[in-house]
Formats: structure tokens, C-alpha cells, sequence
């Protein structure tokens, strides 16, 4: 059972849908005592980092993440999820969950045909190996929506980039946690097979 994480941050119905395409049972909680008894969760979300931080903490779910990440327990970060894992966000200039050191940033683009938010399918590049990023191939595309993208301190936490008018973290992980700045559950069959290999994730970089 995957416990999705509602904390008024939208898109949280989507992902319960693309679990259920691949026979993954989800259930959406705000309660963070159902949080902390969760085999597996899945942290998504679109919008501000402000307003997401001020409704965690109101609920206490920031304190079920980061002792649910503390446990070991097996967590997927999605877009939003993506970004306040880190220390802080230039959006808002917000201090974030620091579940792994970094922070996120916004694009800097000096192609004005380049337009933010980044919006649309992309290439996702591998940059080391990680069980959720198996069979993904040169070429492979995943959508985005986005105008911030997460910056870790470690290149080591770095699994996969994409590119707009640069290259930026496309994918971050660190131990029992891999996020994604792009949305499985909207990028068709390579999106929902992430989804399936999470559901068989045990939390370690070996299976």
C-alpha cells in the first residue's frame, strides 16, 4: 500500500489514477498519523513552495516526512515534492524541509525564445544508476511543468538532467528518497513504469 500525501498542494488525484493503471493500491491522507505508519509514500504537488511549507507545518505532516525519511521508508518526491526536500527555495525565499542538502532555483534564461515556466516533454539523462531510473534510455522523454528546479549541494545526490538553456537536475535521490522534477503520471508508459518500479522499491540503490 502507497500512502500520496495531500497537503492542498494539487495534483494528487493524478497520481492516485496512474497507481491504479499500474495495479498499485494508493490511498491520499492530510493525517500525518497516517503518515507515519506508511509503508511507502509519494510526496507530490504543484504550486508555491510557500504556501505548501505554511499548510505542512500547520498539519504537522513536515514532521511525519522527515522522520518517516529518518525510519527508512521508501518516499517519492513529485515536481513541488521535488524541491522542498531541500534546505530552501528562492521561491519566496522559503526555508524547506532539508531533507536533502541544496536548494531550489529558478531558471535563468537568457534565450528569450526559451520561455519559463518549462513546460512540456523533454530528454531525461541518466547520469548514475538508481533502481527507478531502470531501462531508461537516451532519447526517453518525460513532461515537465515548472518555473524552479531543485539544486542539490552533492553531485552525488544528482541522478538525472534535462536540459533548459542548460542543464539542470532532472531527478535527485539520497538514500531511502528519490524525487522528480518531472511527472511520472503524466508521461504515458515510461512515467507509470517508475511508478510500478517504486511500488517494488524496498528503499535501498540496490533494489
Amino acid at each position: 500500500m502507497i500512502t500520496i500525501i495531500d497537503y492542498n498542494a494539487g495534483n494528487i488525484k493524478s497520481v492516485q489514477r496512474a497507481c491504479a493503471e499500474v495495479g498499485v493500491q494508493a490511498i491520499v491522507t492530510s493525517d500525518p498519523t497516517t503518515v507515519a505508519k506508511a509503508e511507502k509514500i509519494i510526496f507530490p504537488g504543484v504550486g508555491a513552495a510557500p504556501s505548501a511549507m505554511e499548510y505542512l507545518k500547520k498539519t504537522g505532516l513536515d514532521v511525519a516526512l522527515v522522520k518517516a525519511f529518518e525510519g527508512g521508508i521508501p518516499i517519492l518526491g513529485i515536481c513541488l515534492g521535488a524541491q522542498i526536500i531541500l534546505d530552501s527555495s528562492e521561491e519566496g525565499n522559503q526555508k524547506c524541509l532539508g531533507l536533502v542538502a541544496g536548494k531550489t532555483v529558478r531558471f535563468r534564461i537568457r534565450d528569450k525564445l526559451l520561455k519559463i515556466p518549462h513546460m512540456g516533454w523533454n530528454e531525461v539523462k541518466a547520469v548514475q544508476p538508481h533502481p527507478l531510473l531502470d531501462g531508461i534510455q537516451p532519447g526517453d522523454e518525460f513532461y515537465f511543468v515548472h518555473s524552479y528546479y531543485p539544486q542539490p549541494a552533492d553531485k552525488k545526490d544528482v541522478y538525472a538532467v534535462s536540459s533548459h538553456g542548460g542543464d539542470f537536475c532532472a531527478a535527485l535521490g539520497s538514500r531511502n528518497l528519490f524525487a522528480m522534477q518531472f511527472h511520472p503520471e503524466k508521461s504515458g508508459p515510461l512515467g507509470l513504469q517508475i511508478l510500478e518500479r517504486f511500488a517494488r522499491w524496498n528503499g535501498t540503490l540496490t533494489g
